[in-house]
């Protein structure tokens, strides 16, 4: 492309097909023509075949493809495969949890503390999943955390019914997971109540998972319940949430159970669970191609409007 750059030069040299001697001469059309900014011959020595000339120029630099070599950077190699299975049931909508200095329901602080978890997992695939009554997938496994982020942010209470059902949500987990590869199946279970719905028990979903290598990391969240009198918070007479099933999910399938009672608490465990499931380490570093060709481009449909604009007698 740049070899073609004389072209015009040579085709603006080249005698004319079929020219001819003038059929009538002039005496003073030489003079005229020269004032004109046309030489005798018939050909132009204005400023437009220049600017045109140019056009041409930054045109063929466009063809080329010109490139420029980017900054170093070092992509991750391939990382987890982690489903986070949300609780939604009703019991999420209290508002037990201090945000800041702001007291919020607990879906709302599950929300903040999960979204500051997915910025770390660069490199990782992460699908979404709620459950209630019923469970449903809101996010296949993907690389795009911010369409997880969404997704997370548009969740409600009650969205999958007011129930819970652990066992389904670890099964549709495991099917979603199962056809990815061993030893990076990650399932990360959040609920703050005890399973009370659905068709598969959760310690049968465990051994589900356990058979498909999948690791269940079970948090269990919610302050305790009970109510406040004059200031002082009264607790109930048991914890709602059955810790110990989610502890027997977590040993069968090889993660471990945790509970949060707070926001801080469930940072921490998030912040635990990045080093037991760290992002994978960076790959070869590689300078990405940056294309340049637009700029070529841009300037020749620039000057090609200037040849058409510029009065005919600088032509």
């Amino acid at each position: 492309m740049l070899a073609a750059l004389p072209l015009p030069v040579l085709m603006h040299g080249w005698p004319q097909r079929g020219a001819t001697a003038a059929a009538l001469r002039v005496p003073y059309a030489a003079a005229q023509l020269q004032a004109l900014g046309v030489a005798a011959g018939g050909r132009s020595l204005g400023l437009g075949r220049l600017v045109l000339w140019l056009a041409w120029a930054c045109l063929c630099v466009a063809a080329a493809r010109p490139q420029q070599l980017g900054e170093a950077v070092t992509p991750p190699q391939q990382g987890r495969q982690m489903m986070l299975a949300v609780d939604v049931s009703g019991s999420m909508s209290e508002a037990d949890m201090l945000l800041g200095h702001q007291v919020v329901d607990r879906l709302t602080a599950a929300k903040a503390v999960l979204a500051d978890f997915l910025d770390r997992r660069a490199g990782d695939r992460v699908g979404l999943l709620i459950f209630g009554e019923r469970a449903y997938t809101l996010t296949p496994l993907t690389g795009d955390l911010a369409s997880v982020r969404l997704q997370l942010g548009d969740s409600v209470v009650g969205l999958a019914g007011r129930e819970t059902a652990i066992g389904d949500a670890i099964a549709l987990a495991v099917k979603r997971l199962r056809e990815q590869p061993q030893g990076q199946r990650v399932l990360i279970l959040l609920t703050d109540g005890v399973s009370n719905a659905g068709v598969l028990e959760p310690l049968r979903a465990a051994e589900l998972a356990k058979a498909e290598g999948v690791r269940v990391y079970t948090v269990a969240f919610g302050g305790d319940g009970g109510f406040s009198l004059f200031g002082v918070q009264i607790a109930p007479g048991e914890d709602p949430v059955d810790e110990a099933t989610l502890q027997k999910i977590a040993t069968l399938t090889g993660g471990r159970a945790f509970r949060a009672r707070n926001t801080d608490e469930l940072a921490g465990i998030y912040a635990e669970l990045q080093r037991l499931e760290p992002v994978a380490s960076a790959g070869p570093a590689v300078r990405p191609r940056i294309e340049r060709y637009a700029w070529p481009l841009a300037l020749s449909l620039l000057l090609a409007g200037l040849a058409w604009l510029l009065p005919r007698r600088w032509a």
